[in-house]
């Protein structure tokens, strides 16, 4: 019995003599996951928020597509837009939080514009609207995420951009191919109503 008092306190005095240090080390642990994280460069911040903002107006976008638009194929792709972007939106979300950034999950003026002026419409006119919105917007979105992809200076940031580019790159294709069946099928219809 002498023998295990004297294992009991022996562990008793070790860790009260560890306590300490164990405590420092833990403190120093929790101070290094939730301390300081890397500041971005007004670039890369500025990425992820026009990113954000353009992701949230393609999916808006998609499910008005999906809901006024006349052409099946305008419906399609709508649904491709909120498919990919939703899941596009995830990842940014994800690196944003990560990174303290906050995003909104409302659309700026100007996007909520470009949001407005569609709801209005409906059928062939939302068709050809839509179709030529995308087709710009995409224009614009390869742009920026090339930029990041070659000149960001956050890894991640980088990373994102590059994963992201061929789909943005496919969507662009898309809503190119897309543009010219709605304007054919116009042509069609007006030669046909004559």
């Amino acid at each position: 019995m002498y023998q295990r008092l004297f294992s009991t306190k022996t562990l008793v005095i070790l860790f009260v003599l560890l306590l300490p240090t164990g405590s420092g080390q833990a403190a120093d642990n929790k101070t290094s996951t939730v301390g300081p994280k890397t500041k971005l460069s007004s670039d890369d911040a500025n990425f992820v928020k026009e990113a954000a903002q353009g992701g949230l107006m393609e999916v808006q976008l998609g499910k008005l597509a999906q809901e006024k638009a006349g052409n099946e194929k305008v419906k399609e792709f709508g649904r491709r837009m909120e498919q990919d972007h939703s899941k596009a939106n995830d990842e940014l979300k994800k690196i944003a939080s990560d990174k303290d950034i906050q995003l909104s999950n409302d659309l700026d003026k100007k996007h909520k514009g470009k949001v407005d002026k569609l709801t209005k419409l409906s059928g062939a006119d939302f068709d050809k609207q839509y179709t030529n919105a995308m087709v710009s917007d995409h224009k614009e979105d390869i742009k920026k995420f090339q930029r990041e992809a070659d000149k960001g200076k956050d890894a991640d940031l980088k990373q994102f951009a590059s994963q992201t580019l061929p789909t943005l790159k496919q969507h662009l294709q898309l809503a190119e191919s897309t543009a010219q069946q709605v304007k054919s099928g116009s042509k069609a219809s007006k030669t046909s109503n004559r």
